[in-house]
């Protein structure tokens, strides 16, 4: 399960190697360990840019996710306008997390984490910036993989479950 780490802002050190081994973990948990995964970091400013160019929503968040099947997500995908400064990261290659040699990983898309937001929401619950990151990680991939808590109540509990059950899986 290949991870491409890019960090697109320096506002908020980060662990890169943690963080790539966390996202393995997470879809490990997810029962994702087929598929590749793109993480990006970005200050406030890139990610108000992202929501309001793909939500229409004139602000920052915490997280975007954009999924390389359109069928499960709205948002077309970001990979292209994400990834433009070429400086991504390979943090794990096929073969090297025990997946059968000559299978092709299925691109499952993009996470998007706002590390400003993260750092700030941190302080406000009383928690580390790590801990807030593998939040915004576990929901980014579950959205990926086609949870959806904007649908309705029962679609916002299911993945309040997944969400819980991956984070208790990971500790």
């Amino acid at each position: 399960m290949p991870v491409i780490l890019q960090n697109d802002q320096r506002a908020v050190a980060i662990d890169q190697k943690w963080l790539g081994r966390t996202a393995e973990a997470i879809l490990s948990a997810a029962r994702a360990e087929t598929t590749e995964l793109s993480v990006v970091l970005v200050s406030d400013r890139r990610m108000r840019a992202l929501n309001h160019r793909y939500r229409k929503k004139d602000r920052s968040t915490d997280v975007l996710a954009f999924s390389i099947n359109e069928r499960r997500s709205p948002a077309p995908t970001a990979s292209a306008a994400a990834k433009s400064t070429g400086n991504g990261r390979v943090l794990a290659r096929p073969g090297q997390t025990g997946e059968k040699p000559g299978r092709v990983p299925m691109l499952l898309g993009d996470v998007v984490i706002s590390m400003q937001t993260a750092k700030r929401q941190a302080k406000e619950l009383g928690h580390s910036l790590r801990k807030e990151v593998v939040r915004l990680l576990v929901h980014g991939i579950l959205h990926l993989l086609g949870y959806d808590h904007e649908r309705n109540v029962r679609a916002a509990a299911v993945m309040a479950r997944r969400e819980r059950a991956i984070l208790r899986a990971i500790r």
